[in-house]
């Protein structure tokens, strides 16, 4: 019977006798959560930003469900505006709200909505024309081209010229910096890596090589290493590579401060950067293949590069790393600043990513970030809609189960490889300890 006794005290509620219909059955939040991890044998880590001193909960135990910790834990965390999500083991966060970043099992409801929005071809086409559509109106992109020093095509109004550095000549590659003014005292700063073979390689330098834009995310500025190792490396093996600064870091920072990269602003900032130098790059590189033009990159970089390949139609491939997920569009205001995932009545990074279709892409993901549901869920979303024009090998995903947020070797290797195939670049000249990585004011045009 002793046992009994104790085995009852440890899941009855520390204060039944305090609870009338009087009091609204009203406990702490703190005593609550105990009991709730003592019930489950979970553990609870608070983030610095959610405070449970004093607070409490009307109808607290009744919120308790105890056939289900994730629906207990919802019931509690919405009437304070908060959020949960499973860590390691047993342990749990409450974290504040964030619009963003949803649990896997919505990225699955939304998918599998979507999904049945269009089942062949045509419908899911009108459905692809009216995301292209309604995001390009939701990030409101073209007020702010309007707004632009450098006009859309590129080319720059008035007497604010592109500045170009002088190019430096590295094994099989050469590196030159460009700087491009958008709004009035603010610019795209960004390099250029292109393929410069020996002197006997001549005539293979004069033939078209392929385009690859690409848009950097929140690691170290753009002057990091694997950075320059990866654009470095594609360069030798035959493409014009460029990246350029997100806004508020890195030369942009001395701009507009680093606060100004946490705004809408940067959301649109960043998408027209890559539009504008992407179509810079083609009207004034002369010997880049049209037919060849690609977009790629990590992280928030992920973000711009399903962003720039939805709204420019002329790129031909497309390479999300440590990106994609239906339950999660960025956190960062540069990704999501902008209400894009509203468009044609919701959406998500997926779908959006569809578009592409049937033209050539890669999901790269791994087993620790929120990329970790890409082979369950998001890719054979993907090649459903691939599916629909008969090109389901178009679209692949490497995935990384033993590895993290990063775009170490074996993200980049995912990346060689599919270039190599797409745009037939040369394997043999594929050689990262060839590059030559540079001090951070040789990437930098104005303030060094």
């Amino acid at each position: 019977m002793k046992k009994i006794l104790i085995f009852l005290c440890a899941i009855l509620p520390s204060v039944v006798g305090a609870q009338t219909f009087e009091t609204r059955y009203e406990r702490s939040v703190h005593d609550l959560m105990e009991d709730v991890a003592r019930r489950f044998g979970v553990k609870f880590k608070f983030d610095a930003n959610v405070d449970t001193v004093g607070k409490q909960m009307p109808y607290a135990d009744f919120r308790v469900r105890p056939y289900s910790l994730e629906m207990t834990l919802d019931n509690i965390c919405k009437y304070y505006d908060w959020n949960w999500w499973k860590q390691s083991g047993n342990l749990y966060k409450i974290k504040l709200y964030e619009y963003p970043r949803r649990h896997e099992a919505e990225g699955k409801m939304m998918l599998d909505w979507l999904s049945s929005l269009y089942h062949n071809k045509e419908q899911w086409e009108a459905r692809r024309d009216s995301l292209r559509r309604e995001v390009r109106q939701r990030l409101e992109l073209d007020a702010f081209l309007d707004s632009c020093v450098t006009v859309p095509d590129g080319s720059p109004s008035g007497k604010r010229p592109v500045i170009l550095s002088k190019i430096r000549k590295h094994d099989g590659y050469a590196t030159q910096n460009i700087c491009i003014e958008l709004t009035p005292g603010q610019h795209m700063f960004g390099t250029i890596y292109a393929y410069a073979p020996a002197k006997s390689k001549k005539l293979k330098a004069k033939s078209k090589k392929p385009l690859i834009v690409c848009p950097d995310g929140h690691w170290p500025y753009r002057y990091r290493k694997d950075e320059q190792q990866r654009l470095g490396t594609l360069a030798r093996m035959g493409a014009i590579c460029v990246d350029f600064d997100l806004y508020g870091w890195g030369e942009s920072e001395k701009e507009v401060g680093e606060a100004a990269h946490h705004t809408s602003r940067a959301h649109v900032y960043q998408a027209a950067c890559g539009y504008i130098l992407l179509d810079w790059m083609l009207k004034n590189c002369k010997d880049i293949d049209t037919e060849r033009v690609g977009v790629m990159g990590g992280s928030g970089g992920g973000t711009h590069t399903v962003l720039l390949s939805l709204l420019d139609e002329r790129v031909t491939a497309s390479a999300p790393v440590v990106h994609l997920a239906s339950h999660f569009d960025g956190g960062c205001p540069c990704e999501s600043g902008k209400p894009v995932q509203l468009a044609a009545g919701g959406t998500c990074e997926p779908e959006l990513a569809a578009v592409m279709a049937p033209k050539p892409m890669l999901i790269v993901s791994d087993g620790g970030d929120w990329t970790s549901s890409v082979p369950t869920l998001e890719f054979p979303y993907l090649q459903r809609i691939y599916g629909f024009y008969g090109a389901q090998d178009k679209v692949r995903n490497v995935h990384l189960p033993n590895e993290r947020h990063d775009f170490r070797e074996n993200k980049r290797n995912a990346v060689y490889d599919f270039f190599i195939d797409v745009f037939g670049l040369d394997r043999s000249m594929l050689d990262e300890s060839k590059i030559e990585i540079e001090p951070d004011d040789a990437l930098k045009s104005l303030y060094k």
